[in-house]
């Protein structure tokens, strides 16, 4: 059943919620050698369910997402529950206040069953680089889940929760969508709250929903977009019905395909799939013609000198003297400074960390930092030039399939090319989705990407329900 179909039944007292989350505890349980999770919230889902049940048999009013099973990435805060970053320097943090995503789903009647796995600081493509281990994909557990939002792809490819929440700085929803067969949307930024979220790079972050549709997605997204006086950054305009676009016919949109994501870097799996795709959507009335987004080839480099400068910023509040590790033997200041962060943060957050202080300092910063910010102003003209002619881009999300577990670790450089195609959408902030594409020949799944303009979700939401529902894949 959908979310909307399990909701009506919960309703009207057809399905137990209490039944329902011990069915996802006893998955979790059976599933565990995946790693997707830091935290199970045994008894607080079962109370939650209770309270829900108790609401129902007293005719009282429900939410919307009644009874509905949500696993959240555990950089996003939850009250009462740890919020770790997949860090030790942060392993045994208490969030003081809940996120105004999970206020809202808390209003809606959903239900928490714990905290998914990520890259520590939601830093990687793997979901390789957590102090609590790495997350193994469902399809083949010799292999990667995509990353950062590793843990929350496998909750929802595994059937341990109805949906799951992850964030997005540069591709950490879409491509673990991909990887993992599961539909991953990347909202514009500004249309969901980044209250709650811990920070990496603020002015790309964003907090990412995974279903196993477009249609279950369409009733997350309605609860938990739209304005919030606690986030600044957070556009002051309520969305639109996002569930009124399903089930629509598509006669009305302009697709683009970008000539510079279709090259020989793509498996051609891929290719022949988004190819068969866009002569689909022809037939079906579709308006389909080829764009050229030309600074696409620079999207990496900026990426990775943006996002590595605000890192090592937000992550200087990491010094053991407000909250998180310290050091208990360090004998001065600038001892504990150094011990606490040495010790707290993995190799890979100090790796970026140590690019984003280079790329920022004295005699640098113009060199980078500021020649970045420029070609980031003309990524984002790119797409508005696009999203003149268009209204939906169709793109691969990842160059392959998930590749093996230790294949990349070693080699960053190789690493961060993964996100390759997702990058562009956060540079320009615009809102993109991943959805189910088919299989290659090793049986695992590849995605294809959506891209539409800034608080456009309504063109993903309806593109990608009809591909859905109506694309035959072989």
């Amino acid at each position: 059943m959908n979310i909307r179909e399990t909701v009506e039944q919960i309703k009207k007292g057809i399905l137990d919620p209490k039944e329902r989350v011990t069915a996802f505890l006893n998955r979790i349980e059976d599933t565990s050698d995946l790693n997707a999770f830091t935290q199970i919230f045994n008894d607080a889902a079962l109370l939650q369910a209770e309270n829900i049940k108790n609401k129902i048999q007293n005719k009282q009013e429900t939410g919307k997402l009644c009874g509905v099973v949500i696993a959240v990435k555990d950089n996003i805060n939850i009250k009462n529950h740890t919020t770790t970053c997949a860090s030790r320097i942060l392993q045994n943090y208490t969030a003081a206040f809940d996120a105004t995503v999970i206020r809202r789903l808390k209003e809606a009647d959903a239900i928490f069953i714990g905290k998914t796995n990520l890259d520590e600081f939601a830093m990687g493509s793997s979901t390789e680089n957590s102090a609590f281990g790495p997350v193994k994909n469902p399809l083949d557990k010799e292999r990667v889940p995509g990353g950062s939002s590793g843990g929350s792809a496998v909750a929802v490819a595994a059937q341990t929760c109805d949906t799951a929440l992850g964030s997005e700085t540069g591709g950490s929803v879409r491509q673990p969508a991909s990887f993992t067969g599961t539909v991953g949307l990347k909202p514009s930024y500004g249309r969901l709250s980044r209250y709650g979220l811990v920070a990496f790079a603020s002015s790309l972050d964003q907090i990412g929903i995974f279903t196993t549709t477009v249609e279950d997605m369409a009733e997350v997204l309605q609860v938990v977009a739209g304005p919030d006086p606690l986030d600044s950054t957070c556009i002051q305009q309520e969305p639109p019905s996002y569930t009124s676009f399903l089930n629509k016919d598509i006669r009305n949109l302009k697709i683009g395909l970008p000539k510079e994501f279709l090259t020989e870097n793509l498996d051609r799996q891929i290719l022949n799939q988004i190819m068969k795709t866009a002569e689909f959507l022809e037939k079906e009335g579709a308006a389909v013609r080829e764009i050229s987004l030309p600074m696409t080839d620079f999207g990496i480099a900026t990426y990775y000198i943006l996002a590595t400068a605000e890192a090592s910023s937000n992550l200087a509040r990491y010094d053991g003297v407000r909250y998180g590790y310290r050091n208990p033997e360090a004998l001065s200041l600038s001892e504990m400074y150094d011990r606490t962060r040495s010790e707290g943060f993995g190799s890979e957050v100090k790796r970026r960390i140590l690019l984003g202080t280079y790329v920022l300092s004295s005699g640098y910063y113009e060199a980078y930092y500021d020649k970045a910010q420029r070609v980031r102003r003309l990524i984002k003209t790119d797409y508005d030039n696009a999203f003149d002619a268009v209204d939906v881009i169709l793109a691969p999300t990842t160059p392959t399939s998930a590749f093996r577990l230790g294949e990349k670790i070693s080699d960053p450089l190789t690493m961060y090319l993964s996100d390759i195609f997702t990058v562009s959408a956060n540079l320009a902030g615009i809102c993109a989705m991943n959805i189910p594409g088919g299989h290659d020949d090793n049986g695992m799944p590849f995605g294809m990407q959506l891209m539409a303009d800034s608080f456009k979700e309504e063109h993903l939401i309806q593109l990608g329900d009809y591909i859905q529902k109506n694309f035959k894949r072989e």
